[in-house]
């Protein structure tokens, strides 16, 4: 396993590259699965704006010199960074090690927090130099449906990643009761059905209040949705983040000698959550592997949900009826995520004798409601699309 971009580079090249240490492998493609959602649903947004389904809108929003606030929130964000980064380059080779709890902590450097401060007020003072407007006034300002996707990108990174922690701890309950902080804080463990109702409903909320047509937003969204999905287990599987399968004690058949062992069954060595059993002759700060090789979920997951994105790619422009695509996308991902369970590592659930996962039962609600949506879309859905 790669936990950083150090490890991967350093395996695959013999580069040494310490600096590389601070850039984690799975926040690295989560980071590259939010940039794939963005352009597909710019792409998208644009399209459809191109057909007429959505409009522009018109909205006023004050142009002027920069205001105290301006300058005081300008001093502060440089204050953190310097305080942060001079810190973090003085002292790399401890750092390296143990980013995130560098980062969470409260070391710093004063001197350099004062020193960037002072650049970010001096930044600013330039830039208002060059502003056109010499008073605050409100202006008109035509906005169209695709120059929202930065705002919306940075509310379903935040309401997406607090979902996804929010959930997880429910799942893994006993986990967080012996060590709340720790798991919240913890880079790894997100649960992707949290993040996508919680970011969901904070971004239909943005919608709503800037007027955007939600079902045909939520059509937009649909294919980077999974295609994003895909590219975070990516990050699943090169980090060895613990979202792999259970124990697997089969021999792989022969009509598969084609596949590559490690695509059958992984021990995950050196992952990044130091699960296992000690590795022997290993020293640093990763040295586990499994002790029973499991299943390899996410590459599955990420084979699957690539072909998910190509099926609503393909048919994005043939579904004419608004919110069938967003329908179309809970049933595919949801059957995925139903089957994918069986062989996955999660803490059940015992409902009415039977043993469940919260995966299993978000994904049967979003199948039925995915079904029931087309049928009702298709009834109704003129009226709900201008909505």
């Amino acid at each position: 396993m790669y936990p950083t971009l150090y490890h991967l580079i350093s395996d695959l090249f013999g580069i040494e590259l310490p600096a590389l240490k601070i850039v984690q492998s799975f926040g690295l493609m989560v980071a590259l699965a939010f940039l794939a959602a963005s352009y597909t649903l710019v792409l998208e947004l644009k399209r459809k704006e191109r057909e007429g389904l959505l409009g522009t809108i018109t909205r006023k929003v004050w142009k002027g010199p920069a205001g105290m606030q301006e300058y005081v929130v300008s001093g502060i964000i440089g204050f953190i960074v310097g305080y942060k980064a001079v810190a973090m380059a003085m002292n790399f080779s401890v750092v390296s090690e143990d980013p995130q709890s560098f980062i969470l902590s409260m070391e710093g450097s004063f001197l350099g927090g004062i020193v960037f401060g002072i650049l970010s007020l001096v930044w600013t003072w330039y830039e208002d130099r060059s502003n056109p407007y010499k008073e605050k006034k409100l202006i008109d300002v035509t906005m169209h449906p695709y120059q929202h996707v930065g705002t919306i990108t940075i509310i379903a990174a935040v309401a997406g990643i607090l979902g996804a922690k929010v959930f997880h701890n429910l799942e893994y309950w006993d986990d967080f009761m012996s060590d709340p902080w720790g798991q919240l804080m913890s880079f790894s463990g997100l649960t992707f059905y949290g993040g996508l109702i919680v970011a969901a409903t904070v971004i239909l909320i943005y919608a709503r209040k800037n007027n955007i047509k939600i079902l045909h937003l939520m059509d937009s969204n649909a294919p980077g949705l999974v295609l994003a999905y895909g590219i975070g287990r990516i990050g699943c599987q090169v980090a060895g983040d613990g979202d792999w399968g259970i124990p697997n004690h089969t021999t792989k058949p022969d009509w598969l000698s084609w596949l590559p062992e490690w695509a059958w069954k992984f021990s995950y060595p050196h992952n990044v959550i130091n699960e296992g059993v000690l590795i022997p002759g290993c020293e640093g700060k990763y040295c586990r592997m499994l002790a029973e090789p499991a299943w390899p979920t996410p590459i599955y997951e990420t084979l699957m949900c690539f072909a998910i994105f190509g099926i609503l790619w393909a048919l994005r422009k043939r579904i004419k009826t608004a919110g069938v695509m967003f329908c179309l996308y809970l049933i595919l991902t949801g059957i995925e995520r139903f089957f994918i369970e069986k062989i996955r590592t999660n803490i059940p659930y015992h409902i009415f004798g039977r043993e469940i996962t919260q995966a299993e039962i978000i994904s049967v609600t979003t199948i039925l409601i995915g079904i029931l949506g087309i049928w009702y879309l298709r009834k109704y859905g003129k009226k709900l699309a201008e909505i």
